[in-house]
């Protein structure tokens, strides 16, 4: 594959001679040859000249769901990586929310298969426990050497707080990384959205943020004992970041995402009882919304995630009480980021994170492998139906603007345009 992507405005602090200039950047046979003001189309190369192309790092996402196995009229492996594609993203982490649930180095050999000669990269992550089950750990050091990147029971809380103190002392011995979702299922209860107004004036039981607060808390005086590397994924309230900002002051050794829609989004987009706005953790007040901003702005929060989780149409035309939590983001991430943050902001949240999970970062530079997105950051559109490539449709964002457009990605000597 012989690609000549012709005056492409570069997004890559990275690069300090290239770093927001137009270049022409020649790829050969996967990677980048030259990079330079212009180049002279060589025969047996592809031009790619698209409207106001900027070019930056390949996008990484940390918290994705697909289905299979198991869900697989959810979404399939290799259509879920052709949405991540079209997303602008050349690395995702892959959920266990299957069924069975990777708990098994073969599990996790299997999901690697099914991802082999994508364009964008599939790293999977391992359950926590057996079956996802909270009582017994499952096979950790077995699947870290299979390729699983992090341990996590995906949208559970370890309940049992001597599990996650043997978890972070055992997965030590290998540098594992564990991952804790921050809710105390017993504050929840039977909790379905934010605990406010809002819940109050539609009658529906609320999720406090105490129950968020209070197990990031415990998991963090946890962390504290034990030494380690801990996750918290998708956090949504003020107090969580300055709970996870003070241990990071201490020195511990915890990092945290925050999903998109909970940056955009608040309780007020509830009064409609539209299920695809139930999600977990719950959309929250314009308060937390702000903090959540400010976080990732001043590096408390680590990653920003589309958190991405595809849903039946019969598990979300139901009543609300009795919808699934879900929305899917890969394909809507960037032009939602792009109209909450500035470019180089945005982009910056979108390339990092993959030295947290062991992997290892591209770089935009002559002799590098390319692993590239391809984006045009102006210009307004509306998400919709018909163009959600996903299988499932379970969008919180359809209907709304997004700002800029994904055209695809360069990885793994394809192009995915």
């Amino acid at each position: 594959m012989n690609i000549l992507l012709k005056s492409a405005k570069i997004v890559c602090p990275q690069n300090k001679a290239h770093h927001l200039k137009k270049r022409d950047i020649l790829i050969k046979k996967g990677t980048i040859e030259k990079i330079a003001a212009s180049i002279t189309l060589p025969s047996n190369t592809k031009e790619i000249a698209l409207e106001n192309l900027h070019v930056s790092l390949g996008w990484f996402d940390t918290s994705v769901g697909f289905g299979e196995p198991g869900f697989e009229e959810r979404e399939t492996i290799t259509n879920g990586l052709r949405v991540a594609a079209a997303g602008g993203f050349t690395d995702i982490l892959l959920n266990p929310n299957t069924k069975p649930v990777p708990d098994t180095s073969s599990d996790i050999v299997f999901l690697k298969e099914k991802g082999r000669g994508a364009a964008t990269n599939l790293y999977p992550l391992g359950s926590l426990t057996a079956h996802s089950e909270g009582v017994d750990l499952a096979e950790l050091f077995d699947m870290k050497n299979a390729g699983a990147v992090a341990f996590y029971d995906f949208k559970k809380q370890v309940s049992n707080p001597n599990l996650l103190k043997i978890a972070l002392l055992y997965a030590q011995n290998f540098d594992g990384l564990i991952m804790s979702f921050p809710q105390d299922g017993q504050i929840k209860g039977k909790g379905i959205v934010h605990e406010g107004e809002i819940s109050t004036t539609l009658g529906l039981k609320g999720i406090p943020a105490l129950a968020e607060e209070l197990q990031i808390s415990r998991d963090l005086f946890i962390l504290e004992y034990t030494g380690g590397k801990l996750h918290i994924p998708t956090v949504s309230t003020a107090n969580a970041v300055k709970l996870i900002s003070t241990a990071k002051k201490k020195g511990l050794d915890v990092s945290c995402s925050v999903a998109v829609h909970n940056l955009f989004f608040t309780d007020d987009s509830l009064t409609d009882f539209d299920s695809n706005f139930k999600v977990s953790p719950p959309l929250r007040g314009k308060s937390d919304c702000k903090a959540l901003i400010k976080g990732l702005k001043d590096g408390v929060i680590d990653f920003v995630t589309s958190d991405h989780l595809p849903l039946d149409i019969e598990e979300k035309r139901v009543e609300f009480d009795n919808a699934a939590k879900g929305t899917i983001g890969l394909e809507t991430a960037f032009g939602t980021l792009n109209q909450l943050l500035d470019l180089e902001e945005v982009i910056g949240l979108l390339t990092k994170g993959r030295e947290r999970f062991g992997l290892e970062t591209p770089k935009l530079s002559k002799g590098e492998n390319a692993s590239l997105t391809l984006f045009n950051p102006n210009g307004d559109s509306e998400c919709t139906v018909e163009h959600t490539l996903s299988t499932s449709k379970n969008s919180m964002f359809l209907g709304s603007k997004l700002r800029g457009k994904v055209y695809g990605i360069i990885n793994n000597n394809q192009i995915s345009l």
